[in-house]
């Protein structure tokens, strides 16, 4: 290591399971992050601080005020001028570690590009907002046999695991098939952002033993905490399940579904993006029209 290396990264380096080898590693790894939003933001400031060497930060959404109560990587500035989150957070990181390749893609992740933006990393990051993108992951991940750490934080409480292809469960294991039901978003219950800043780092911490090779120190284990409740707890992930349609019988349903459309709420925007299945030309002074009738 030169001399700027080393002095970087001396704290991190002292800590014996990780030291000048597991250092070494991180820098020549290459992590995509799903999502700049709150879990993003914690997520992608630790791995740029601690030395990953490559980073994709994939996120659609511009930055606003409501984002900022919890979205650490983002200023009144930028909300103001509602910058690219994946544009403004590569400039924050790059400002406290010009060391690492930080590349931005301002884009939705559907199955047209999931496989060419994630297949070429050695480890994915979860901090999308919706189910229809974390199963895109999934799949991605299995077919790949890329590992990746699933989180998820509203209100006052989060998740968290790590997932590994033909070694803990899948997604589709986890919780079966993709939810076509509505479930909590920060738009309808809210979110602390301690909740968020555990979760992420709880998110972290699993990476940074994986991508330094300390496999035995894998919680192997869904992490959950609530901050207002007062819970820790981890629920033991077990084995794959063997029937399982998505790494038990390789059948990809969210890649294969070739479907552009998507519903979601886009967290603090009182805004719902909708994108049709299909290209359509429409007239939105007369959709106003029309909907104007119910508020």
């Amino acid at each position: 290591m030169d001399a700027s290396f080393s002095d970087r990264y001396s704290r991190q380096v002292l800590f014996g399971p990780i030291g000048q080898q597991g250092q070494t590693k991180l820098q020549r790894t290459r992590v995509a992050i799903v999502g700049l939003g709150a879990l993003g933001t914690v997520i992608a400031m630790q791995l740029a601080r601690a030395g990953v060497g490559f980073l994709r930060l994939i996120d659609r959404d511009v930055i606003e005020p409501s984002n900022l109560q919890r979205q650490y990587l983002y200023d009144e500035r930028e909300a103001k001028e509602g910058l690219p989150k994946a544009i403004a957070a590569r400039d924050k990181l790059l400002a406290a570690n010009s060391q690492i390749e930080i590349e931005p893609v301002v884009t939705d992740l559907t199955w047209r590009n999931a496989e060419a933006l994630l297949q070429d990393t050695d480890l994915i990051l979860d901090g999308s907002d919706n189910f229809q993108v974390r199963y895109l992951i999934n799949d991605v991940a299995v077919k790949h046999q890329i590992a990746w750490v699933y989180g998820g934080a509203v209100s006052s409480y989060g998740t968290a695991a790590l997932l590994r292809p033909h070694v803990t469960p899948c997604l589709v294991c986890l919780f079966g098939e993709e939810p076509e039901h509505a479930h909590d978003t920060c738009d309808t219950v809210g979110v602390l952002a301690p909740a968020v800043s555990i979760v992420a780092s709880a998110q972290v911490a699993e990476a940074l033993k994986y991508l330094t090779g300390n496999f035995d120190a894998l919680s192997g284990a869904i992490f959950h905490v609530d901050v207002w409740k007062n819970e820790f707890r981890s629920l033991h992930l077990g084995p794959p399940k063997e029937d399982c349609r998505c790494c038990g019988k390789n059948e990809f349903t969210a890649l294969m579904r070739k479907s552009d459309a998507l519903t979601v709420s886009l967290c603090g925007r009182h805004t719902i993006q909708v994108r049709p299945a299909t290209a359509r030309n429409l007239d939105l002074s007369d959709i106003g029209k029309r909907v104007s009738q119910l508020g």
